[in-house]
């Protein structure tokens, strides 16, 4: 057992056993990425460097870091090995359906079967469990009956405080009208619907369509590194996972929110 556990030892200290053993971290357990864009601020921000856990919704196809090429590369599948799917407000890491060397974030808002639509800004779900589940699930939600389905009104804002639209862009003909309505549609089999938190300003599924399961890599796991445009090290992110994250905006809304209701009580702010 000992002269085992030597030649490992031995094996991981070469340049090929090490080689190896980061190999097989960045494909089937964790993967450094950077967060490059603000279309999921607040929830992620622009200099996030964060891990990814790859083995959240199965294996994806392993592909060599930097030129993003597939270690079968006579094969054009994405999935190595099928596992767990998406849920419902979880923020993923995909590839980009229109370019599967990129990477995309976003948060999962629609599952296969869902239906959904916009209406100014405004996002409306029918789940897939039908209006019965939806009454005993979703209480203190706004509940709206249109095309005799019963429809969620922004059923994720509650415990994702990051999602937010920007008050300064408006419906005036010179935004894509994606942005504030688009008619009613049912995600396809196997495929899942995905938006970035910071909804006027993110390229997501309302402009190129859902996301197929096997374009799907994994969860930010937890960030690593953070740095703002300035250069300054933010130290409260580092080690958060996005849940933690999500703690402090919680918090913040809630100051702001008694502020505005002090303000109406007292007439002074």
């Amino acid at each position: 057992m000992n002269n085992i556990l030597y030649k490992i030892y031995k094996f991981s200290n070469s340049w090929t056993g090490t080689i190896i053993i980061v190999l097989f971290i960045i494909f089937f357990v964790a993967q450094a990425f950077r967060i490059p864009s603000g279309s999921m601020k607040d929830s992620l921000l622009i200099g996030d460097h964060l891990f990814a856990k790859k083995f959240a919704y199965g294996i994806s196809m392993p592909h060599i870091p930097f030129i993003e090429q597939s270690i079968m590369p006579w094969s054009d599948s994405l999935r190595l090995i099928d596992g767990d799917t998406p849920k419902r407000g979880d923020i993923v890491i995909f590839r980009y359906p229109k370019n599967t060397k990129q990477h995309y974030v976003k948060r999962c808002v629609a599952l296969p079967n869902d239906e959904l639509f916009l209406n100014n800004k405004n996002l409306f779900i029918h789940f897939r469990e039908g209006d019965e589940w939806i009454k005993n699930n979703y209480k203190d939600y706004e509940l709206v009956v249109f095309m005799e389905k019963l429809w969620v009104k922004n059923p994720y804002r509650k415990n994702h405080p990051g999602i937010h639209n920007d008050d300064k862009i408006i419906n005036n003909g010179r935004y894509h009208q994606e942005l504030f309505n688009f008619a009613p549609i049912k995600v396809p089999e196997g495929n899942y619907f995905m938006m970035g938190d910071n909804r006027d300003h993110s390229n997501d599924s309302r402009f190129w369509g859902p996301v197929p399961y096997d374009n799907i890599e994994g969860t930010p796991w937890f960030i690593y590194f953070s740095v703002d445009d300035n250069w300054e090290i933010r130290w409260d992110r580092i080690g958060k996972t996005p849940t933690d994250l999500e703690a402090p905006i919680h918090l913040n809304k809630a100051i702001v929110e008694r502020k505005i209701t002090d303000k109406d009580d007292h007439g002074i702010y």
